[in-house]
């Protein structure tokens, strides 16, 4: 994994351009925010297919741009969801993100840290606010239990903020646990009356951003740091070019 300070190595998730769809607009993306790093979604990848897979990770390599991380993928255990490894493995990224689901998590974790074990690659489980199972710290403690060291988590700020500003404290996340967070997505919501949230520019929002950024720095994170903006669909590059200078002003 990498030395460099997570705002050193900032990544793009690919969903942010989801209303462009093809690879070449991408990359022009990721390209005019400065960043040479991304995580790469289905909306621009099919994962299950690894063979087909390699012309599509072979485009953003020959461009100059490295997969970070493939995700956020749900894992149920079925025999098919061993290409998501393999196609993480054709792109040279060491991390996944995930889902788990409540039903399935048992057999899925149990064969999750097979594939991880066979493909070297390590797997963050992605907190999805109070809506999603694997939102609650408590939820995330017991599935890491079962499935780590292969397993960790994987730090969404925004949707860990979503579940309430009592268990739902990034930098207190960052604590409790120390040694497996596996990913960030750096992400901030504002909250209306009634608990609706809307996107923001990082650090503008709910989120302490130094206070996030000191913390990980403290404890030594070295996992993808993954910038996450899902406003201005159709036009993201101004918003996500202040969200990446907001980052690399605490650099």
């Amino acid at each position: 994994m990498s030395t460099q300070k997570a705002t050193q190595r900032i990544g793009v998730q690919s969903y942010c351009f989801r209303h462009f769809r093809t690879t070449p607009e991408v990359i022009e993306k990721v390209k005019a925010l400065g960043l040479d790093r991304l995580e790469l979604c289905r909306s621009h990848a099919d994962f299950t297919n690894p063979e087909a897979f390699r012309e599509t990770a072979a485009q953003y390599r020959d461009a100059g741009l490295t997969i970070d991380s493939i995700g956020v993928e749900a894992f149920h255990g079925y025999d098919s969801e061993r290409a998501i490894f393999e196609s993480a493995a054709i792109a040279g990224a060491k991390t996944v993100s995930a889902h788990f689901a409540v039903g399935t998590y048992p057999q899925a974790i149990r064969r999750v840290r097979e594939w991880a074990r066979e493909f070297g690659v390590r797997v963050g489980i992605h907190c999805h606010g109070g809506y999603m199972f694997g939102g609650s710290p408590d939820v995330l403690e017991h599935l890491i239990g079962l499935g780590g060291p292969e397993i960790g988590v994987w730090i969404d700020t925004a949707w860990a903020m979503q579940i309430g500003p009592r268990l739902g404290k990034p930098v207190e996340w960052v604590k409790r646990f120390s040694g497996s967070i596996y990913g960030v997505h750096y992400k901030d919501f504002t909250f209306e009356a009634n608990g609706q949230w809307r996107d923001t520019i990082i650090g503008e929002g709910t989120l302490d951003l130094p206070a996030f950024l000191n913390a990980l720095e403290e404890d030594g994170f070295d996992g993808p740091a993954i910038l996450e903006y899902e406003g201005d669909v159709e036009n993201p590059v101004p918003a996500l070019t202040r969200c990446v200078a907001a980052i690399r002003a605490h650099a």
